[in-house]
């Protein structure tokens, strides 16, 4: 009975006191000037999300609203149980090449399987106490996991900027590999219009960014490309109508195989999943001007909120919620700084399909083509290859490695990969720490 009060309440029970201490000291002192900075960091973030929702969700082959509706489902939860206050949630590009497997493999049904047990992994991560050893992950291989997606999405995003047909005959793998190949070999088909229209967001979203760089860029980027696409006549493929209306529960059943290829996939996106969160979180403290070491017990507390949390988007078949870096930055750049912000993002997000569904229709399919591309171009870690040269040679390969198989076989191998080098390296370096024996069994080196 002493050892147990001893040992302290579990993650959850921590991540309850945390949250009760914290709405406390977010109280004290708040005023106009706070309130104002989470009304403005919330529509940002809001901003932000809009593109990114509905060009990933469409990416992976969900319907487009699902990928807002992640962060209205799981941002009011994430707000009060998370640890970090400001950090915002919602799809993220790290959980598409898992998903967009499950969805071609059982449509929304796969992905609400995988979501679903997913997140019940990442509460048996917290319950376990594994946090506080998954962001311990080698940077290189977090690096070369988020190199390789970028480079896919680019990859996936090829037919529709080339405006291809979706089935181009003859494309051999499925693979990001296979894909490139079969697009550059139709590139007699490419039309003018669309790789305009996408150009127009990527070079549009790149400059406002540099020059604005609190602006929602992506939206921004969309917004000359709709109104290029208008003033030049364009009659491209439209995004189609959005909801507003809760989506239906996903239908699905499992089945004894489900063992073998949901469970796999479901571990490896939260274990992807939970290493994004963690390092986000660290970047926003950071940011904040924080310097302190993520503690042990905030690492599992806050992936036993985002595993409670995606259990409600997994229901509906929504994408899982990640903490994602650009909407996180944006809400603390624009003076957000409490959970307020968090919640407000999921309010704005409401109130912009409430009112803006109609126009949101008639975005071209190029133009969130052009999103998905801007946000894969970012990934690609440029600022690792122009170190590569003067890294460890075992975090070079790494970075390698785990780049080049999330394009040619998929997430859960790329990631093992990379981990695999470290790992011999660990094991090689302890067998050669251990002491050599001679002939007669002695210590090589100690006196007979």
């Amino acid at each position: 009975m002493e050892r147990s009060r001893r040992a302290g309440p579990s993650p959850f029970g921590r991540a309850w006191f945390r949250l009760r201490a914290g709405r406390r000291g977010e109280g004290h002192g708040y005023g106009w000037r706070n309130l104002v900075g989470d009304i403005a960091g919330g529509a940002i973030a809001a901003l932000v999300a809009l593109p990114y929702g509905l060009a990933l969700a469409r990416l992976v082959g969900l319907p487009a609203e699902l990928g807002l509706f992640t962060s209205i489902l799981t941002a009011p939860i994430t707000a009060i149980l998370g640890r970090n206050p400001v950090l915002i949630g919602g799809t993220s590009s790290v959980t598409v090449p898992f998903l967009k497997s499950a969805v071609a493999a059982q449509g929304i049904g796969g992905a609400a399987k995988v979501g679903l047990a997913a997140s019940i992994f990442l509460m048996i991560f917290c319950v376990l106490r594994l946090g506080r050893y998954v962001a311990k992950v080698p940077h290189a291989v977090v690096s070369g996991f988020s190199c390789g997606v970028g480079a896919m999405m680019v990859i996936l995003q090829l037919r529709t900027l080339l405006g291809l047909p979706e089935r181009i005959p003859g494309s051999g793998p499925s693979t990001p590999i296979g894909q490139l190949g079969a697009a550059l070999s139709s590139l007699g088909a490419a039309r003018w219009p669309p790789i305009l229209l996408g150009a127009i967001v990527v070079i549009g979203a790149m400059a406002a960014a540099r020059r604005w760089p609190r602006s929602p860029a992506p939206l921004l980027g969309v917004i000359l490309a709709v109104a290029a696409a208008w003033l030049l006549g364009w009659r491209e493929r439209p995004l189609g109508r959005l909801t507003l209306d809760l989506p239906p529960l996903a239908g699905f059943t499992w089945q004894p195989s489900d063992v073998r290829e949901v469970l796999p996939a479901a571990l490896g996106l939260a274990f992807v999943v939970s290493v994004n969160i963690l390092i986000t979180s660290r970047v926003v403290e950071h940011f904040q001007g924080r310097h302190r070491p993520l503690r042990a017990a905030d690492a599992d507390g806050e992936l036993g909120a985002y595993g409670i949390a995606n259990l409600f988007a997994g229901v509906f078949g929504a994408p899982m919620s990640v903490g994602i870096p650009a909407r996180s930055l944006a809400n603390v750049r624009c003076g957000g700084t409490t959970r307020l912000s968090n919640f407000l993002h999921a309010v704005f997000l409401v109130g912009l399909l409430w009112f803006g569904a109609r126009a949101l229709a008639h975005i071209p399919m190029a133009a969130l083509a052009g999103v998905t591309a801007y946000v894969g171009i970012g990934l690609l870690e440029w600022s690792t290859w122009r170190r590569l040269h003067r890294m460890r040679r075992l975090d070079a390969a790494a970075f390698l490695l785990t780049a080049a198989a999330v394009l040619t076989t998929n997430a859960i191998a790329a990631v093992a990969l990379g981990c695999s080098l470290h790992v011999v390296r660990h094991v090689a370096s302890r067998v050669a720490a251990l002491p050599r024996f001679s002939a007669i069994g002695q210590p090589e080196g100690e006196p007979r």
